[in-house]
């Protein structure tokens, strides 16, 4: 890719370590969506399996660091904005900006998802309403939008007993439910995944909200450390992220605190001993689970603005526009899954509705999940560069919204 200037757009707040950072990590999560789409056999969680793959595994579990690290980074994207917006004025973009996203997830991502907008055979006709990352960031937004008030120490103390706290919920709260059970009441979508339907709708909650609304009140609070000078903001950033990896590992060892899914000596010997142990649980996301992933993110984002060349240009440009780039890739998998059906010879029919129900005669084998991401990415540089091209140019208020 032809290196992309990374100079200040006109939104001149903004820090090319975020969106280096923010570029990685929505090209990672390409990687998971093209997994979901392509992988042979369905392996919708292949972590689950004590079998699996180192490979698979890993490519699993590298996409951990994406929700964590864009619903943080939207709190903080938010914080610096308080410098150049009165609460009243960023209360409103929060609350509008969140509502737009919820609709967005609602009716545009699930429907690239299951190419059925009018009903999906398997959910008996319904149609399939997914709320996942944008509907868990949209939603936290509406929250920080009356937080906000608060002031951003108080978001980050709140932020801070959530995030530190929820997992004392397991056990009364259990984090995993009957799916498609009618009678699951909509309250518990707050710290369970749940899969129910509704009217004409069966919507599965990915993403149960609090500890995603925890996630997203740090973001805010520690919007503080990214406005120190750069020589204060890495030895802080670097700090923390230590400290946050440190107490991962000791927790973890420990296995008293902070996760549901409890690690164990397994039978395949040591390494099979380290994949279980950095297993944790995403749905909902635990203690350890933010503090394995979001350590080592503060970390690589203290060096960032270090980096120069294309490869860092390359990332600041898909992380200026993730959300642009992130709704048009869910259309460009499914559409490219559809030509692979075609040419396996499986009816294009089987392949208009979700992921995981696809036949068994589809798919492919995991380095050619690897060469359609590649071609995902690739694909949409032009997408992504003109989108940031606009942004770069221009004030226009509803850009803030794409």
């Amino acid at each position: 890719m032809p290196a992309m200037q990374t100079a200040a757009d006109q939104r001149g707040y903004r820090l090319t370590s975020i969106d280096m950072l923010r570029g990685l990590v929505i090209i990672i999560m390409a990687l998971d969506h093209v997994r979901d789409f392509f992988m042979e056999g369905a392996q919708q969680d292949p972590m689950s399996n004590p079998e699996v793959g180192t490979a698979l595994y890993f490519t699993r579990w590298i996409t951990h660091f994406c929700a964590p690290v864009f619903v943080f980074l939207a709190g903080t994207s938010a914080g610096l904005m308080v410098a150049r917006k009165s609460p009243a004025q960023l209360g409103k973009f929060l609350l509008t900006r969140g509502l737009w996203l919820v609709f967005i997830e609602w009716f545009v991502v699930s429907t690239a998802i299951s190419f059925a907008p009018f009903g999906s055979p398997q959910f008996g006709g319904k149609t399939f309403l997914i709320l996942q990352v944008i509907w868990a960031i949209g939603m936290s937004m509406i929250v920080l939008a009356a937080c906000q008030f608060l002031g951003r120490k108080v978001c980050l103390v709140l932020g801070a007993v959530i995030v530190l706290g929820h997992n004392a919920l397991d056990g009364v709260w259990p984090a995993q439910q009957t799916f498609g059970d009618p009678a699951t009441p909509l309250w518990i979508g707050l710290h369970v995944f749940f899969g129910k339907v509704m009217g004409p709708f069966f919507v599965f909650n990915a993403y149960p909200l609090l500890p995603w609304i925890g996630v997203m009140l740090l973001g805010f609070g520690a919007a503080v450390i990214f406005e120190k000078p750069a020589a204060g903001r890495e030895r802080a950033l670097l700090w923390w992220g230590i400290t946050m990896c440190v107490a991962f590992v000791l927790l973890r060892a420990l296995d008293v605190y902070g996760d549901a899914n409890h690690w164990e000596s397994q039978a395949g010997g040591s390494w099979r001993t380290v994949l279980d142990f950095l297993n944790t649980s995403k749905y909902p996301p635990s203690l350890l689970f933010l503090l394995m992933t979001l350590g080592p993110a503060a970390i690589f984002c203290a060096y960032a603005e270090r980096w120069r060349g294309w490869l860092k240009d390359a990332f600041v440009m898909y992380g200026r526009v993730p959300f642009a780039f992130y709704i048009v890739h869910w259309f460009l998998i499914h559409t490219l899954c559809l030509v692979l059906g075609a040419v396996q010879g499986v009816p294009v029919t089987a392949l208009m509705d979700v992921p995981g129900v696809f036949p068994p005669e589809y798919g492919l084998p995991l380095p050619g999940v690897y060469l359609v991401w590649m071609l995902v990415v690739v694909s949409l540089y032009p997408w992504v560069r003109w989108m940031t091209g606009v942004k770069t140019r221009s004030r226009a208020w509803w850009l803030s919204y794409v």
